[in-house]
């Protein structure tokens, strides 16, 4: 049997979302458009391209989305100095290691900034493989990116745990028949989180690790 934890990194294993938030906002006021900081947070964990569409309507000039995509990735760049984990992640990944669990990212982020996040979480030694953005046509909330991230490890859907901190997250995950974990570190409400198909909602990594032997990874596979 092979069983797989699955994790968003975004919010869920690096404390980011914020800094999105910041980046997208000031992007889209460059390009003219005044978006409420509050809306581009709930579309935080979309790619680039949804949560701009999402954001401004399928009616917008979609020509300049690439430069306001482009225009994003330089102003979070700057920050990629100062990012930082958040608590317990490298600890609850190499946890799950330890435990016969193979570790995969997947995540909208590649590149320079999928490098930046995979340095401050400093877990390469136990993460398995990462399905990145690059490597689908659809990303979430669709199901491709977890099913993507599935075939890497070899796992099934039952073998599968699926850790996140967006409704897009659970919602990729409840549509790959996956069970999935929510976490609040990424400012989303539990209730959302629960609505959007979250099995369990802990508070953090650190959270979830201190609860381990009680959550979805002490039962998933069994029935296998």
């Amino acid at each position: 049997m092979v069983r797989v934890a699955l994790f968003d990194v975004d919010g869920t294993l690096v404390d980011t979302n914020y800094l999105h938030v910041t980046a997208w906002w000031e992007a889209f006021r460059q390009a003219g458009h005044t978006v409420p900081m509050t809306a581009v947070h709930r579309a935080i964990g979309l790619g680039s391209a949804d949560l701009i569409e999402h954001l401004l309507g399928a009616g917008r000039d979609s020509e300049r989305d690439e430069r306001i995509s482009s225009t994003h990735s330089a102003l979070y760049a700057t920050y990629f100095e100062r990012l930082i984990a958040v608590d317990g992640a490298a600890d609850l990944l190499r946890a799950l290691a330890a435990r016969g669990w193979k570790v995969v990212l997947v995540t909208s982020a590649s590149g320079p900034e999928l490098e930046a996040l995979r340095r401050v979480l400093d877990a390469d030694d136990v993460i398995t493989d990462t399905a990145s953005a690059d490597d689908v046509d659809e990303g979430k909330p669709a199901p491709a990116p977890v099913r993507h991230a599935m075939e890497l490890a070899g796992g099934t859907s039952g073998e599968t745990v699926y850790v996140g901190d967006s409704v897009w997250d659970m919602k990729a995950a409840t549509r790959a028949s996956v069970t999935c974990v929510a976490l609040l570190s990424g400012g989303i409400a539990r209730q959302e989180l629960v609505e959007a198909g979250a099995a369990e909602v802990y508070r953090d990594p650190a959270d979830l690790l201190a609860r381990l032997d009680s959550s979805a990874f002490s039962t998933a596979g069994r029935a296998d």
